[in-house]
């Protein structure tokens, strides 16, 4: 365990403990549907919910409402709630997931583990716009298809979280071609070479722009 990590974040022990709880829940599901690789089960409390904590360095005090794109096992979107649940925040989480089953997981998580989220079975794309001041995805698609998922859901001041692997600057590179944002890449130090983009002032492209 990081305990620096947690340490920085604030977690209580009541906290750690819904996320071993959680970790359990997700190892248990993932014999039945695949809601992580079953290679990273062994290290599901490094390479998932360690992972899924780091985002919360980059998010801001008091969101009121964060919504997790491809929610998938609950990575990160079961991990926020319970860290913003610890530190007695009001917001509101919604977890988009288009799968039945993982939604029907999440639910479940949620229900034992005694969190308020929204389980939305639905694909973001064609949902109402969710006017979201944080808005996280964890393995969903690229930046440049992250970018058109999330201009009809965040918020005028909102940010955006997303964990890239090591081509995260050639991802960027080619949302840029479309997309405007304020960028900041935090260093991922759970993999070398990753990263954790923040977004801010996502806006299209101008045709001149892209010219």
């Amino acid at each position: 365990m990081n305990t620096d990590l947690w340490n920085e974040l604030g977690a209580s022990a009541t906290a750690l403990q819904k996320l071993q709880d959680f970790a359990a829940l997700a190892e248990k599901w993932t014999k039945k549907i695949n809601l992580v690789s079953r290679g990273t089960i062994a290290e599901i409390w490094t390479r998932h919910i360690e992972d899924s904590a780091h985002i919360m360095k980059l998010s801001p005090d008091a969101p009121q409402i964060w919504a997790d794109f491809g929610s998938g096992g609950g990575f990160p979107g079961i991990v926020v709630a319970t860290l913003l649940q610890d530190r007695a925040l009001p917001t509101q989480v919604i977890l988009v997931e288009s799968d039945q089953r993982k939604s029907a997981f999440l639910r479940e998580a949620s229900r034992q583990l005694g969190l308020s989220v929204q389980v939305r079975a639905e694909r973001a794309e064609q949902i109402a716009g969710l006017n979201a001041d944080v808005i996280s995805a964890r393995a969903l698609a690229s930046l440049d298809m992250l970018c058109t998922i999330v201009e009809r859901h965040i918020a005028p001041k909102g940010i955006a979280l997303f964990p890239k692997g090591e081509t995260w600057e050639e991802e960027v590179a080619q949302a840029r071609k479309n997309w405007l944002f304020d960028l900041e890449a935090a260093a991922d130090p759970g993999h070398k070479g990753s990263a954790i983009l923040k977004l801010r002032k996502l806006r299209r492209a101008s045709s001149d722009a892209r010219s």
